[in-house]
């Protein structure tokens, strides 16, 4: 909240104040208020890093270099962008109230150095790409240089700082193009990071032609996409590259751009209007991913590879974001989000301090920590389908379950600058359970698990090289997707078309209040190779927790149980696995370590044997469920179908049932039936029958259910549901795989 009182100033004073107040205040959000308690966790980390690159900067024109780790003759390494970040954080120990280097001249005068001799031997507006990454000229310097100068500006000669933004000029001059690819149009998270910093060179160089063009680009943003392709889309869905789920990661980023730049042009002549979408897409598309702070990994793409951003990380990025947000946020969103928030820093026990902090919004979270007005929000519930990214998400009251899918619409996954190597399997129907132990995901998990062993795949036990740079990999298949029901129930279903193998399976999950029902069918292969598919694996850490046994079920003691629904036999397997984060990401900038790690794993799974033709599996994962709940479980549920035409199950008034194509499935109440692909649920209660339709294929542009009740009438509907002849017809051409909903009595 620090910084307000610069905002007193009336909107129209569009002269020198005006800038200066606008980039006091984009300071005030990188570095903070004036210092008090609430910062004391924060400024230490701030000190530490900057201290660091301070002692260890020497200067040596003739390599050229600032560090000696860094060299800068060769722009392909990306040092040069490594070496601008380093800056950033000097400049942050500068301006960050309660350091040891705060305002210090002597440390101004060596940052006026270093940025001089940046700009001779790296970054200015004669150089060549020679080829390097496009993203550092024209995104990642020019956001850490507009930082660096902000953070510094009060300690900077002017004349100097014309000189280094001058290279912005070339590199990042508009928001919305490509200098290095002409014809680019910037979409997501690209265009708000140039954004940010072509309105932040504006507010140093006092510009407002500059802060204009980047008011607008975000402004575009704020819309949502119609159709395929990047941004936010009307069911919550977030795409970048065209194809992928990105929500954690490059979505993370747009928010944390588009809400400082809200904030800090409020009430200033280039105030963003028209921002009431933005506030919408932290319910629809952050709040389901957000497990106690943590964002989770199965919209963080390639990020999950990268040693230094961990789901934390992601999340608190979104938790500021959020709480900058919360100063300009209407009531009636801001009602919702002050207990979520306050929920979320309550349960996360991560951070050394106990919370999601170092915040830089620190004061804000304390604040809010503090206030006994606000309550201590619940964790979020309820079923989210992300039809336009393969994504779908169920959350309980204890635990959460997210399942990441794709198609010939969304890529299986990315590997981009040698990052990413060994995530073959992570958009194949992986499966992410979210329980007590928030450190499961991020403890060392992605260089250690078998990767060849992700949760919920079914895969070929071929050995795989690592993925190649840029490649795509679109399964040739339209079929992924599901629908959720009352907000408590789900399905969801994919096609395994397998990348260089034969493998072929059809794989459907059903989403209950306390269980998850694990269905594959179809399952063939003919490479002389032995298929599997994985139940369960389980990232222990340090040690191998309690392991019960039973009839066809097996219990993770702090996990879940897991029951084998068809007699199958499971296979456990538990092993302490080694593996070093430079397996994974040899990115110039991002790279991770050689140091090995080491963590506990139990792998429960099903073997299929070698070029299976028809196999089948039928499995329940019950988080948080004791030993006699898990021994217990195997009566309460039935499968009425697990054919390679429909998969269906039922349980007290729900059923539940993916058709692959027109078929008919028995029922206890009588024959249910669809002529065509489609995802149902169905619930009986006093009221009537409500039900839920979507078809995840996008083939079919009318479905008819004939449900196991005669329909006497629709009591409630979307558009495109009818009665017809005792039945329900459901109009799903040009849904794009979103649900039709439907009350009906029988």
């Amino acid at each position: 909240m620090a910084g307000l009182a610069l905002w007193e100033r009336p909107a129209e004073a569009a002269g020198t104040a005006a800038f200066d107040a606008a980039r006091e205040r984009w300071v005030s959000l990188l570095a903070g208020g004036s210092y008090n308690a609430a910062y004391t966790d924060r400024t230490q980390a701030v000190e530490g890093s900057a201290s660091a690159v301070l002692r260890k900067l020497k200067p040596a024109p003739d390599r050229p270099s600032l560090w000696p780790d860094l060299p800068l003759d060769n722009p392909r390494t990306g040092n040069f962008n490594r070496a601008y970040n380093r800056m950033r954080t000097l400049a942050l120990g500068w301006a960050t109230p309660g350091t040891v280097m705060h305002r210090d001249s002597g440390v101004a005068e060596t940052a006026v150095m270093a940025l001089d001799f940046l700009y001779e031997h790296a970054y200015h507006e004669g150089l060549k790409r020679r080829d390097s990454n496009w993203y550092w000229w024209e995104i990642g310097v020019p956001r850490a240089l507009t930082d660096t100068c902000a953070l510094l500006y009060d300690g900077l000669p002017k004349d100097h700082l014309e000189r280094w933004l001058r290279p912005l000029h070339r590199w990042c001059p508009d928001p919305e193009r490509r200098v290095s690819h002409p014809g680019v149009v910037e979409t997501g998270a690209n265009r708000a990071g140039k954004a940010t910093a072509v309105a932040i060179r504006g507010l140093l160089t006092h510009d407002a032609r500059l802060i204009k063009r980047a008011r607008d680009a975000v402004s575009d943003l704020l819309r949502p996409t119609k159709g395929s392709g990047d941004g936010f889309h009307r069911d919550g869905s977030f795409i970048q590259h065209d194809v992928y789920a990105y929500t954690g990661s490059y979505g993370v980023d747009y928010l944390e751009s588009v809400a400082k730049l809200i904030a800090v042009l409020a009430r200033s002549p280039w105030e963003i209007t028209g921002i009431g979408n933005v506030y919408d897409i932290v319910d629809r598309s952050f709040a389901p991913f957000i497990f106690d702070g943590l964002m989770m990994d199965c919209v963080r793409g390639r990020q999950i590879s990268v040693q230094g951003h961990r789901d934390y990380h992601s999340g608190q990025k979104a938790v500021e974001s959020i709480l900058t947000l919360l100063e300009t946020a209407p009531e009636r969103h801001a009602r919702r989000w002050r207990p979520m928030v306050k929920g979320w820093l309550t349960r996360n026990q991560i951070s050394p301090v106990g919370t999601l902090a170092p915040l830089a919004s620190m004061a804000g979270a304390k604040a809010l920590l503090e206030d006994l007005s606000v309550p201590v929000g619940p964790r979020t519930t309820g079923t989210y389908v992300f039809a336009d990214m393969d994504r779908v998400v169920h959350r309980r009251p204890t635990w959460a379950y997210a399942i990441a899918m794709s198609s010939e619409r969304i890529g299986a996954a990315e590997a981009m600058n040698q990052e990413n190597l060994r995530g073959w399997y992570t958009g194949d129907g992986m499966t992410y359970l979210y329980t007590a132990d928030l450190t499961h995901w991020n403890d060392d998990l992605w260089p250690t698990i078998d990767p060849y062993r992700l949760p919920g795949t079914t895969v070929d036990t071929r050995k795989r090289a690592d993925l190649p740079y840029g490649k795509r990999r679109l399964p040739p298949t339209p079929w992924a997707g599901g629908v959720a029901l009352d907000g408590e129930y789900g399905v969801a279903a994919m096609k395994l078309i397998a990348d260089g193998s034969s493998l072929r399976a059809k794989k459907a999950w059903f989403l209950l209040d306390d269980a998850v029902i694990a269905l594959g069918t179809g399952i063939a292969a003919s490479d002389g190779r032995r298929i599997e598919t994985i139940v369960e694996n389980r990232n222990t850490h340090d040690r191998h927790p309690p392991l019960t046994r039973g009839d066809g079920w097996v219990h993770l003691s702090g996990a879940a149980g897991y029951v084998l629904l068809d007699g199958a036999d499971a296979k456990v397997i538990r092993e302490q696995r080694t593996g070093h984060w430079r397996d994974i990401d040899k990115g110039a900038t991002t790279g991770g370590d050689n140091t090995p790690v080491t963590r506990h794993y139990t792998t429960i799974l099903v073997d299929h044997g070698v070029d299976p033709r028809k196999a089948r599996y039928a499995y329940a994962v019950l988080p948080d469920a004791s030993i006699a709940q898990t021994a217990a479980f195997g009566g309460r549920i039935e499968i009425l179908a697990n054919s390679r035409g429909v998969q269906a199950i039922s349980r007290d008034d729900l059923l539940a049932a993916v058709f692959w194509r027109a078929g008919v499935v028995e029922t206890a109440y009588g024959p249910l039936a669809a002529d065509g692909p489609c995802t149902l649920l169905i619930r009986r209660d006093h009221k009537g029958v409500r039900l839920a339709v979507s078809d995840p294929s996008r083939t079919a542009d009318e479905v008819r259910i004939k449900l196991p009740w005669p329909v006497k009438s629709v009591k409630e509907s979307d558009r495109g549901v009818r009665k017809a002849k005792r039945a329900i017809k459901v109009d799903v051409g040009g849904s794009r795989g979103h649900a039709r909903t439907a009350v009906v009595r029988v």
